[in-house]
């Protein structure tokens, strides 16, 4: 199923690479507890994709519902990544 989604999007020849990439992250994010320039940079990358995301859930017009996930998740990584900026910049 998620082969199609990436075929719908455009981008079916990047899935490994973006879900490897998703994987890796999630991984700074936990170590991000224990190092904060990690979860920085973990988070910003998230926050970078699920923005692209949104756009490109704009572009091929998809609806509000199936947009507001990828725009959730951008939020919340924002979120983080401004959280991690605090704790590395003390």
């Amino acid at each position: 199923m998620m082969e199609r989604e990436f075929e719908r999007y455009g981008f079916g020849a990047y899935r490994k690479l973006i879900g490897i990439t998703q994987i890796l992250a999630a991984g700074g994010l936990f170590w991000g507890f224990f190092q904060p320039l990690f979860g920085l940079i973990a988070a910003g990358g998230l926050a970078l994709q699920m923005l692209f995301a949104v756009g490109v859930r704009i572009k091929i017009k998809d609806t509000v519902l199936q947009t507001v996930p990828a725009l959730a998740y951008c939020l919340l990584n924002s979120y983080l990544f401004f959280r991690f900026w605090e704790k590395c910049s003390l």
